[in-house]
């Protein structure tokens, strides 16, 4: 009972502490700084400004109903990180999610750790917390990888420590960057993957970017099919509309085409293209060598 008693006290202290303006809290020098910076409290969430910083940009409905259904249950297990800033407004660092699905739940407050910070250090800790996410889009990534270049001077050196990554892959991730805006709504929409983007980057035109771009969706190509129509097209062989790209031979069709060599006695050479249509080649050297093998398919 004394235990409740006393975490009620310090609940009210806290409170009070956020109340009183005439010893507003700004700085970790400030007085009281101790009893607030680093603790967790309950924060109305009207209190809560959205971080201006924030990368991240899209966010899935229906994965915030179902975070907002776990929260009915369970509560917000993880508190929101979120700054100090005048009087009792706070913006938040991380948490943004969790922020957006409490509100879907009509709840007053929410857990927050209570942080003091600059700027500066609000843009790069609100870019490091969402890079390091799973659900982030990779041009939300390189994005966010672009921003703490710009905006917090680092080199793409430095950005791999301090993200944790290596350096070609921060690299490979800007380089989407260079892609059509409309070939990066694609990434981002899921319609092709991060692999098609890599292979994109290599053509420089943006209307021959495009116009891949649409034979990817049309044709369903894979990323090994895109990066061989970029090579056919750096060999100078012009995009072909008509016919469809060599598919990758699928594990049935090698191993049926090394019994049937052995069988005729050749290398016998299959193409197959996207709709599962493909022919089957068999070599011959001579007449006697086309008899022979036509007697065997007799």
């Amino acid at each position: 009972m004394a235990k409740a008693t006393k975490k009620q006290a310090l609940g009210r202290g806290l409170s009070a502490l956020l109340n009183d303006t005439r010893e507003d809290i700004n700085s970790v020098s400030d007085r009281n700084a101790e009893k607030l910076v680093g603790n967790i409290i309950e924060i109305e969430l009207g209190h809560i400004e959205v971080n201006p910083f924030q990368p991240r940009t899209n966010f899935n409905e229906e994965s915030l109903r179902e975070l907002a259904g776990s929260i009915s249950e369970l509560g917000v297990i993880q508190p929101i990180t979120v700054r100090k800033l005048e009087g009792n407004k706070f913006q938040l660092v991380s948490g943004e999610r969790r922020y957006r699905a409490s509100k879907i739940n009509g709840l007053q407050t929410i857990p927050a750790y209570i942080r003091i910070a600059n700027d500066q250090e609000m843009l790069e800790m609100a870019l490091v917390e969402n890079i390091q996410r799973k659900d982030l889009d990779p041009i939300e990534i390189a994005l966010s990888y672009q921003q703490l270049i710009n905006e917090v001077k680092l080199t793409q050196e430095k950005l791999s420590i301090r993200v944790g990554k290596n350096r070609s892959t921060v690299t490979n991730f800007l380089r989407l960057l260079k892609l059509d805006p409309i070939i990066q709504s694609g990434i981002r929409d899921g319609f092709l993957s991060m692999g098609h983007g890599r292979a994109l980057i290599n053509v420089y035109d943006p209307d021959v970017q495009l116009e891949i771009y649409q034979r990817i969706l049309k044709d369903k190509l894979s990323v090994r099919q895109t990066e061989q129509l970029v090579k056919n097209l750096k060999d100078g062989k012009p995009i072909d509309k008509n016919n469809n790209v060599t598919k990758e031979i699928p594990k049935y069709i090698k191993k049926g085409i090394k019994e049937i060599s052995t069988y005729l006695g050749h290398k016998v050479d299959v193409k197959i293209s996207v709709n599962e249509k493909g022919k089957i080649i068999i070599p011959f050297h001579s007449q006697e060598d086309f008899i022979r093998i036509k007697k065997l398919l007799e």
